[in-house]
C-alpha cells in the first residue's frame, strides 16, 4: 500500500505548531503519517494523537509508528478528537493540525472511487462505511442532487447535471466513476465541455463532500480542536477549496473578535474578549517551487491561530 506523499505546505504547517519536545499534539487527519512523523521527530517525552477515519490510513500509521512511545493512534473522524484525547489522558493539548479533504492516496487509488480519471466502482467513502456516492446518484431526486451539486460543487449547471443523472439511471444504474463522468459531460453545455479541465470535477467534489458530511464535520472538528487547546496552543488548518477555507476563515475570525459594541459607545459594555489571535493574517499559500512540483497544491491555504488566556 503506497500511502506516502509529501503534504502540501508541509514545513510551514509543522513550524506553525511551535512543537515542544514534551508537548501534547493532535494530527486530526493522519493520512500516510507525513505530518505525524514530523511531529514525532520533534518529541521526546511528549505525546501525539494521530486520528483518521480511513482504515487504510490507520493501518499505514500503525505499522509506521509501531514501537514509538510518543505515538497514540485511533480510528475516528477528527470531529471526535476532544473525546478521544480525554480518553487518552492528553488534554489539554499544545497544538492541533488538520489537513482537510481527500488525500492523494484516496484520489490515486482507483478502487476507492474518488476520481473520474479511473474506471472504478462509484464509492467516495473515506471511512469505507455508510452510504456511497453510488447510493446517492441512484436514489436522490433531481432537486436533491441539484442542491448538492450547487451547494458543494458551486456548479451553475447543477440542475442540468441532476436531470441528466436521473434520466441516465432510468435506463440503467449508475455504478462506476467513468459512467458518472460521461453523464455529467453529456449534460453540460458544449461551451463548458470546451473549457480546460473535466466538467465532472465539481460534481465529484460535491458528491464526495455529501457522502462524507465533510463540511458539518469541519465545523464540529474546529470547535473540538479549539476546545482541546491549552492557552498558548495553536490550531493549524490546511484547506484545498473555497468552501472549506471560508468556514475556517470565518470561525477563526469569530474567535479573534473582541468587543462588539457599536462604535459610538464611549465604553465597552459587552465585555467580549478575543479568544484567539491569528498567526497569519491572510493565511499562507504554496510558493512557486511547490506549485511546480505539485499542481494539486494550487488551491491550498494554511490558516493558524493561537488560543489566548481568558481572564
Amino acid at each position: 500500500m503506497n500511502y506516502q506523499h509529501r503534504p502540501v505546505l508541509f514545513e510551514e504547517a509543522i513550524e506553525s505548531l511551535q512543537i515542544r519536545p514534551d508537548g501534547h499534539y493532535i494530527d486530526g487527519t493522519a493520512g500516510g503519517g507525513g505530518h505525524s512523523q514530523a511531529i514525532l521527530d520533534r518529541l521526546t517525552s511528549g505525546k501525539l494523537l494521530s486520528i483518521d477515519q480511513d482504515p487504510d490510513a490507520i493501518a499505514t500509521v500503525t505499522k509506521r509508528f509501531s514501537g514509538n512511545p510518543c505515538s497514540i493512534i485511533r480510528q475516528a473522524n477528527f470531529s471526535q478528537m476532544q473525546q478521544i484525547a480525554d480518553e487518552e489522558g492528553i488534554l489539554p493539548v499544545d497544538g492541533v493540525l488538520l489537513d482537510i479533504g481527500v488525500s492523494s492516496y484516496q484520489l490515486d487509488t482507483p478502487e476507492r472511487g474518488f476520481s473520474y480519471h479511473y474506471d472504478a466502482p462509484l464509492d467516495m467513502r473515506m471511512s469505507k462505511s455508510g452510504p456511497s456516492a453510488k447510493d446517492l446518484v441512484n436514489t436522490l431526486s433531481v432537486a436533491e442532487l441539484a442542491k448538492i451539486i450547487s451547494q458543494y460543487g458551486e456548479d451553475r449547471n447543477s440542475a442540468r447535471i441532476a436531470r441528466g443523472i436521473v434520466a441516465a439511471r432510468e435506463k440503467m444504474p449508475i455504478e462506476t466513476t467513468l459512467q458518472l463522468a460521461e453523464i455529467v459531460k453529456e449534460s453540460v453545455p458544449a461551451a463548458v465541455r470546451r473549457q480546460p479541465g473535466h466538467p465532472a470535477r465539481q460534481t465529484f467534489q460535491a458528491l464526495r463532500i455529501a457522502v462524507n458530511g465533510e463540511l458539518d464535520r469541519l465545523h464540529e472538528g474546529l470547535n473540538a480542536a479549539f476546545a482541546s487547546l491549552t492557552p498558548g496552543g495553536r490550531l493549524s488548518v490546511i484547506t484545498f477549496h473555497s468552501l472549506e477555507d471560508r468556514i475556517v476563515k470565518h470561525q477563526m475570525a469569530q474567535w479573534c473578535q473582541g468587543c462588539t459594541c457599536p462604535p459610538d459607545f464611549p465604553i465597552c459594555v459587552c465585555g467580549k474578549k478575543p479568544r484567539a489571535e491569528l498567526v497569519f493574517k491572510k493565511g499562507l499559500v504554496p510558493n512557486e517551487k511547490e506549485l511546480e512540483e505539485n499542481p494539486r497544491s494550487r488551491s491550498a491555504r494554511l490558516r493558524c491561530c493561537t488560543k489566548l488566556e481568558q481572564r
